[in-house]
């Protein structure tokens, strides 16, 4: 194995001072927060935790016994009080006689809310029964990758027994539901000893009287099962014995950042996707291993992983030793292609009468030999999680492998987890996406007011955003106060000179590979300077040339490159000036550069239309607040060509204006926005002025 045994055991979190005089609810959130916190114990959004509390009930204040259980699509590890669904166990206890038997399990789910307690409104899970009738207090139901590489074993049962003795029983694979709840309850009333039970191909159920004691059981019996497997996989050579070598992980990038845009383009047709690319030493090992292909055509075992990951990923057939990348791109398109044909041969073997309608026939996994692991999903964080997901199937491979045969869930099963109408319930349920939701932005001059506020705007309707710009400490404080509002995964940001072709070009390469491509350019890095013509050198002149034309030249040539090879349109915002329309003295240099730059979105918007490449101008005046050219000498230079001093050039310009009001960072956001947004899409080649009226910019 890749990790050491110690490494790989897991230490008690749990704190005894710091659960001092908690509630059994509050004992079942911290329970569940330190389980959900470390991914050996359960993934994302997987396992499930519960407590049976005595409460008062409201309507007679005599005490009643309620069960507090995660609500549906909760994350254990990231939950809070309010998402936990409570329901009276005495009514839970009575729907035994409404039960009318496996083929109409479903129905189940429909009387829940009538069992809910305090008129909770969190909706209780489809796990509910699993918790409600095991006769204990306490339950815990995790995915640990060791639990799992036993569950998905070929002779599980067998192994279970080896493993634990009858400390740990076992149950074969059953969907989760109803039944599979009375089959726990019968478990444990013929076994009143055990300690908890594997689940063929799905996970741990461990249960106890109180909080720490069920906690100390899900992880001391989690180490049993990783010491046994440790053990029994020193010396084995993982999923068959590498026949491939990683490249260098500079290399790697390069291949993920020409792979990842023509993988974005082929699975978007139905909403733009976002892509997350994995190297980790774990992906590596089983990328270049003998035995990948075999294992990834089996698919995944558990539902979690399954759901998250699809029937099985797409291994593309990249050589690293020969580097035979080009014919990969040329022949991704068939590939792609086949996959679709057999996803959907898929569908129609196993659909049923009331089955949904096909979904999305594309993978979602995509495994390349010496590279890694590139997942594609509706937004940032998914396409993370499906890869952690995989990363934990790999894992379950591994260990199966190592002492048994691996098996895939059967590929009836399979389909009807996945195709469940609860499941498409679940999916109907969720709230429309954001206008901009699988977007990728990459914004120049993003450490700015301008650059920042338009990122904002961007990131509060779902976009993805790199932010691009010279200067380093901005740079990391705009990525750091937007990381803190919107969250690690859509936010990046990259050191670029907009005059180097090197720059830019590794720009756009690092956002291919943080999210899958670019479908929005905000070129706004600026500079301004103010000197009569008499006093204005050639260094000066050349500076606002080769930064406001040149580098909007070099960035826009990039975005069109990638915007051509995803296929799927774009949009390109040039922040110019309204000095790109209207003269002003002492700023030739400056002016005739932001006129180049309205110019070449012209000849862009004529070269773009074919490909649906869009390109807009969006020309401010006087932006003072928050923006970084008014921190230089520039100011200084304006005031006095004006003749007023600092404090009063802003309000001389609001008064200047034809509205009389001042022009801010947020405002020329939210023309960018426009422009961005599908609201737009008929428009290019245009310009908005945010310029509060200057006649002299009125472009007609």
């Amino acid at each position: 194995m890749l990790k050491s045994l110690e490494t790989q055991l897991l230490e008690s979190r749990w704190d005894a001072e710091a659960v001092a005089g908690m509630s059994e609810s509050e004992l079942l959130l911290y329970r569940s927060n330190i389980l959900g916190s470390d991914k050996r114990v359960t993934n994302y959004g997987g396992g499930n935790t519960s407590a049976k509390i005595m409460e008062t009930d409201p309507l007679t204040g005599a005490p009643v016994e309620v069960l507090w259980v995660k609500g549906s699509g909760g994350d254990i590890g990231s939950i809070k009080m309010d998402g936990f669904a409570t329901l009276y166990m005495d009514k839970l206890q009575s729907l035994k006689s409404l039960y009318r038997g496996a083929e109409h399990e479903d129905e189940m789910v429909g009387y829940l809310p009538h069992c809910t307690f305090r008129l909770n409104p969190r909706a209780a899970s489809i796990d509910t029964p699993l918790h409600a009738y095991v006769p204990r207090k306490h339950v815990d139901h995790v995915h640990a990758d060791a639990i799992i590489a036993i569950a998905a074993s070929e002779n599980s049962q067998e192994l279970t027994q080896q493993i634990f003795g009858d400390r740990i029983g076992w149950l074969p694979w059953k969907r989760p539901g109803y039944e599979l709840g009375l089959w726990l309850e019968k478990f444990c009333l013929e076994n009143p000893d055990a300690d908890g039970v594997v689940l063929e191909s799905h996970g741990l159920f461990t249960w106890a009287d109180t909080a720490k004691d069920c906690y100390d059981q899900t992880i001391d019996v989690i180490n049993v099962a990783t010491r046994w497997l440790a053990e029994r996989s020193d010396g084995v050579a993982a999923f068959g014995g590498a026949i491939h070598t990683s490249l260098p992980a500079t290399e790697r990038r390069a291949v993920a950042a020409r792979l990842m845009p023509a993988i974005r383009g082929f699975v978007s047709g139905n909403q733009h996707m976002v892509g997350h690319f994995n190297d980790s030493d774990t992906v590596l090992e089983f990328v270049n291993a003998k035995d990948m292909g075999a294992l990834a055509a089996l698919g995944t075992s558990c539902p979690d992983h399954f759901l998250r990951t699809k029937i099985r990923p797409l291994v593309v057939p990249f050589d690293p030793a020969d580097g035979n990348l080009d014919d990969v791109l040329a022949s991704l398109p068939q590939q792609v292609e086949a996959y679709r044909a057999d996803y959907a041969a898929y569908y129609n073997r196993c659909k049923r009468d009331n089955s949904p309608a096909l979904r999305d026939p594309n993978a979602v996994v995509y495994l390349v030999p010496g590279v890694g692991m590139i997942t594609f999903a509706k937004d940032k964080a998914t396409a993370r999680i499906s890869g952690e997901f995989y990363v934990n199937a790999i894992n379950v491979m591994r260990g199966a492998s190592a002492v048994s045969t691996y098996q895939g869930l059967p590929e009836q099963e399979a389909f009807d987890i996945e195709y469940w109408l609860l499941e498409e319930a679940k999916l109907q349920r969720m709230p429309k996406p954001k206008a901009l939701a699988g977007r990728v932005a990459l914004v120049t001059g993003g450490a700015g007011g301008i650059g920042a506020a338009t990122a904002e705007r961007y990131l509060a309707d779902g976009a993805c955003v790199v932010l691009a710009d010279i200067n380093t400490d901005g740079l990391a404080a705009a990525r750091a106060d937007l990381t803190d509002r919107y969250g690690a995964d859509v936010v990046r940001a990259v050191t670029m000179n907009v005059t180097s072709e090197e720059e830019v070009a590794a720009a756009f390469a690092d956002a291919a590979v943080a999210f899958g491509g670019v479908d929005i350019l905000v070129s706004n890095a600026g500079i301004a300077s103010s000197a009569p013509i008499e006093e204005t050198t050639l260094t000066l002149w050349n500076q606002n040339m080769d930064i406001l034309s040149t580098g909007y030249f070099l960035v826009s040539r990039e975005a069109f490159r990638l915007m051509r090879v995803q296929d799927m349109g774009g949009s390109v915002v040039f922040v110019a000036s309204k000095n790109g329309l209207a003269a002003s003295p002492n700023a030739a240099a400056y002016c005739t550069a932001k006129a180049s730059e309205i110019h070449l979105a012209r000849c862009l918007a004529l070269e773009g239309a074919a490909a649906g490449i869009r390109v807009n101008v969006v020309n401010p005046d006087a932006v003072l607040r928050g923006s970084k050219i008014w921190e230089g000498d520039w100011l200084e230079q304006r005031a006095d060509t004006y003749g007023t001093d600092k404090e009063g050039l802003e309000e001389m310009y609001r008064n200047r204006s034809m509205l009389k009001r001042s022009v801010l960072p947020e405002d020329i956001a939210e023309a960018c926005y426009f422009f961005a947004a599908d609201t737009s899409s008929k428009s290019t080649g245009n310009i908005i002025n945010v310029d509060a009226g200057n006649v002299q910019a009125f472009t007609r």
